[in-house]
C-alpha cells in the first residue's frame, strides 16, 4: 500500500510541476471529452486543468448556494473552483489532495483567480481532516479508483457527510476482466485503470458503508481521450517558440503519467473492460429503520 501511494504521489507531483493547462489543445480536449464545456473551462484558472478528469462531477452534484462541498483528490482545483461558484459566497468548497505539489498549485490558482470561499488541505482521502457530519456534498473526479483501501474511503465519506448529504463522483470502474499485463501494471494503477473495481463491487461497497439510493451509470465516454495529451506533458504556453517548448518538467521518472497512459491505451482497448462512470449516493437522514413510504424522503 505504501508503494502504491508513493508511486501515485510521485507521478501526480510531476504533473503538478508541469505546464499542462487548458491553454494546451490536448488538455482542453480531454476535459471536453469527459463533459466540461468551453464556458466552464474558461471561467476558472487554466492551470486548474491538467487533463486528469474522467467526468464532470459538478454537473451531477446538484450544488446549491450556501452548501459545503468537498472534492477528494482535488488536484489543481478544477472542480473546487467550479463548485465554489455554485455554492456562492455563503458556501464553501474544500479540496483534499495527498500530493504537496498539487496543493501548492491549487492554492496558487485560488490566489490568481481571487477565490475567497475555497480551501485546500493535504491529506489522504481515507483520513479526511474534517469533522463528522459537516459536509453537504462530496465530489471526486477519477481519484477513488487510486485508493488502495476503498472501503475505508467509503466509510470516511459517510462520516463527514451530514445526514441526507450526497456523494457525486466521476470515476473509472470495471465492467469486465482487464488483461493480466494491465491488471498487474503499476503504470496502469497510477493511470486510474488497474486500481479500479467492478461496478457491482463499487455499489456493494457504498451500500456497506451505509449509503442508500446508490446509482452507478456508465457515461459512455471514450477512455482513449487521454491520448490527446500525448507529447504535451512538458510543453509550455502557446505564446512561446517551439524551440523553447516541449522540454519536460523535471521529475524523478523518465516517463510522465500521460506518456504511460498513452502507451497503455495505444496497446490495449481498455474500453472493453473499463468505463467512465457517474456515481451518486445519499447518506440516510436517520439511522432508524424506515417506518413507512414517506419517512425516509
Amino acid at each position: 500500500m505504501a508503494e502504491i501511494l508513493d508511486s501515485v504521489r510521485s507521478k501526480y507531483g510531476a504533473v503538478a510541476a508541469s505546464t499542462l493547462s487548458s491553454n494546451h489543445a490536448g488538455v482542453k480536449a480531454v476535459a471536453q471529452a469527459f463533459g466540461y464545456s468551453s464556458e466552464e473551462l474558461t471561467s476558472i484558472p487554466a492551470e486548474a486543468n491538467m487533463g486528469l478528469s474522467c467526468g464532470n462531477p459538478t454537473a451531477t452534484a446538484h450544488l446549491r448556494p450556501g452548501e459545503i462541498v468537498v472534492d477528494l483528490g482535488s488536484g489543481g482545483g478544477l472542480d473546487v473552483f467550479l463548485a465554489s461558484k455554485m455554492v456562492g459566497p455563503q458556501g464553501r468548497a474544500v479540496g483534499i489532495d495527498m500530493t504537496p505539489a498539487m496543493i501548492e498549485r491549487a492554492r496558487a490558482n485560488a490566489v490568481s483567480g481571487g477565490y475567497t470561499n475555497v480551501a485546500f488541505y493535504q491529506s489522504t482521502i481515507d483520513n479526511i481532516p474534517l469533522p463528522d457530519a459537516s459536509v453537504d456534498c462530496v465530489i471526486s473526479n477519477c481519484v477513488l479508483n487510486l485508493a488502495p483501501d476503498k472501503p475505508a474511503v467509503f466509510r470516511e465519506i459517510a462520516r463527514i457527510l451530514k445526514p441526507g448529504g450526497r456523494l457525486a463522483v466521476s470515476d473509472i470502474a470495471l465492467k469486465g476482466e482487464l488483461p493480466e499485463s494491465i491488471a498487474r501494471s503499476m503504470a496502469a494503477y497510477v493511470g486510474c485503470i488497474a486500481g479500479a473495481i467492478r461496478i457491482d463491487d463499487y455499489r456493494a461497497g457504498l451500500l456497506a458503508a451505509g449509503f442508500e439510493h446508490v446509482q452507478i451509470v456508465d457515461s459512455g465516454a471514450d477512455l482513449n481521450a487521454y491520448t490527446k495529451v500525448e507529447n504535451q506533458a512538458g510543453c509550455c504556453s502557446p505564446s512561446e517558440s517551439e524551440s523553447q517548448c516541449c522540454t519536460p518538467a523535471p521529475t524523478n521518472d523518465t516517463t510522465t503519467l500521460h506518456e504511460e497512459l498513452s502507451a497503455l491505451l495505444n496497446k490495449y482497448d481498455v474500453n472493453t473492460a473499463a468505463a467512465s462512470v457517474k456515481v451518486y449516493a445519499i447518506k440516510p437522514k436517520s439511522d432508524a429503520p424506515c417506518c413507512g413510504p414517506n419517512c425516509c424522503a
